[in-house]
């Protein structure tokens, strides 16, 4: 590998944020076998690190991924299990982007044994890493608040109808932090009217939000998916918009300073 797993900003706090999908690098071999369409990696988290940039001000962990998930999803089930049964799911090595085209010119797909490697290439040293820092913190603090950061386009029919909510908090459907943190972060969202939120909604945590969530053992875990359209153009070349984002950046503080303040 000719890039490091991830980025981490180390924290003094036991408040650790995660993104998992905004990185950008592909291996050039890989890259090679991609199509047009996947080549702009359009399903990219875009500018979710920057929109976190506060953290590290506050006291706050940041851990971000620095591959693509068109290499491995790092938050998807290493297993293979569907997120949400019934549904349609993109999985722990995509075949389609989110507007349904494939990602890989013909013939160039990855096959089972491709993806077991990228599985122990990419997918496991990065989850040993995260692990290995959420256990640090909680043994120094006694519990550890896991914020997993997420955004995605306002309207992306593949998965959901219409438009969807601004903020899309997760804790898979209550059992993934407990109750006074779920709160906390529900009121902190509502910082700024403008936006629109939803808990448990269209989604509700994915792999890291699920698997690490262990309110029982002082591991609290939550998801915030966003709307794009709230800090960027979602076109090409998709700008990040200051203008646009300092509200929901503002929002984003409330809500991490809410998180740094319990002791659940």
């Amino acid at each position: 590998m000719s890039s490091p797993l991830f980025h981490r900003v180390p924290c003094r706090l036991p408040v650790l944020i995660d993104v998992p999908h905004a990185g950008t690098y592909i291996p050039p071999a890989l890259q090679s076998r991609l199509s047009e369409a996947a080549l702009a990696l359009p399903d990219t988290d875009w500018h979710v690190e920057k929109l976190y940039a506060f953290a590290a001000e506050l006291g706050c962990g940041l851990f971000v991924a620095t591959h693509s998930r068109y290499v491995v999803d790092l938050n998807r089930s290493p297993d293979g299990a569907a997120l949400y049964p019934g549904a349609d799911n993109s999985e722990l090595c995509p075949l389609r982007t989110f507007a349904n085209q494939p990602i890989y010119r013909p013939g160039a797909e990855p096959s089972p044994d491709e993806c077991a490697a990228r599985l122990q290439t990419y997918f496991q040293p990065y989850h040993q890493a995260l692990a290995a820092e959420i256990a640090a913190l909680r043994h120094r603090h006694g519990f550890v608040i896991l914020l997993d950061g997420h955004s995605i386009r306002a309207q992306v029919p593949r998965f959901f109808a219409g438009r969807l909510p601004d903020l899309n908090l997760g804790t898979a459907d209550g059992t993934s932090c407990s109750s006074a943190v779920a709160d906390a972060a529900w009121q902190a969202l509502a910082t700024d009217a403008g936006f629109s939120r939803v808990v448990n909604g269209r989604f509700k945590g994915g792999y890291v939000t699920r698997h690490y969530g262990r309110p029982q053992d002082g591991i609290h875990a939550l998801q915030l998916e966003m709307a794009q359209s709230c800090y960027m153009d979602e076109d090409a070349p998709r700008d990040f918009d200051p203008v646009r984002a300092a509200s929901l950046e503002r929002t984003l503080r409330a809500l991490v300073q809410a998180l740094a303040s319990l002791e659940p």
